[in-house]
């Protein structure tokens, strides 16, 4: 049996509204999207890692750190509005394009979550491969909980749970376990990759990790939760 063909996909777009030039900061003295991709060029695993982007600086930095970027992409998948499923298939069929083969399994690890170790990468493989499912995602524990203290406004004065439970809970202990997607992990067997409709496929298996590895950078106060961790953590 020929060995399976992993691709890894890394986005990162040129602009960011809430925090500008996000993806060029730098955090641990490396521009943000240097971790991603030394992660990804670490574990090993991948056959090729490709960068999609819109512009030009990052193509170019991406590629001294690691990544293959010979293409921008398509302006209709460019703004802040672009969802990232499209831009994913794009940068596929793009890899697809240039090597002359197809990909088994394609990884999409998000560069705004650099705290994840290889380890999480490599695990997260190894328990998508040997099984029947057709995606893997990450996340961690959530630290509120839509059964005890997550609440929706009803109007002016009013307020309910988001979801209500049988019985009432008095401590959060006793709620159900509930997750955040933390973003950091995404694994597809290729063709459930092109056929995925919602969050997520039907058949997926969720890998876990620490609040501490699980911070999506998205303001500046988490770019110094992730510079906290990342220096406690080791």
């Amino acid at each position: 049996m020929n060995k399976k063909k992993i691709l890894c996909v890394i986005c990162a777009r040129g602009g960011s509204k809430r925090l500008k030039n996000k993806n060029l900061k730098k955090i641990f003295g490396r521009p943000l999207i240097y971790h991603t991709i030394k992660q990804a060029v670490n574990s090993k695993i991948f056959n090729k890692i490709v960068f999609s982007t819109d512009s030009d600086k990052l193509r170019k930095m991406s590629e001294k750190f690691g990544a293959q970027a010979w293409f921008l992409r398509p302006k209709k998948l460019s703004d802040d509005k672009a969802a990232k499923m499209p831009v994913i298939r794009h940068a596929i069929l793009e890899a697809e394009k240039k090597f002359n083969y197809k990909f088994d399994f394609i990884c999409d690890l998000d560069v705004t979550s650099p705290l994840r170790k290889i380890s999480d990468i490599k695990n997260s493989f190894r328990k998508l491969r040997s099984s029947k499912q057709d995606m893997l995602i990450s996340g961690n524990k959530s630290r509120k909980n839509p059964y005890f203290n997550m609440v929706q406004k009803m109007g002016k004065n009013s307020l309910k749970l988001v979801i209500k439970p049988k019985e009432f809970i008095v401590r959060t202990q006793d709620a159900p376990v509930v997750y955040d997607l933390n973003a950091s992990i995404y694994f597809w067997k290729r063709d459930a990759c092109f056929k995925q409709k919602g969050p997520f496929c039907k058949k997926t298996f969720f890998y876990e990790m620490p609040y501490s590895r699980s911070i999506d950078i998205d303001s500046l106060s988490d770019f110094k939760m992730v510079e906290f961790f990342g220096k406690n953590n080791g």
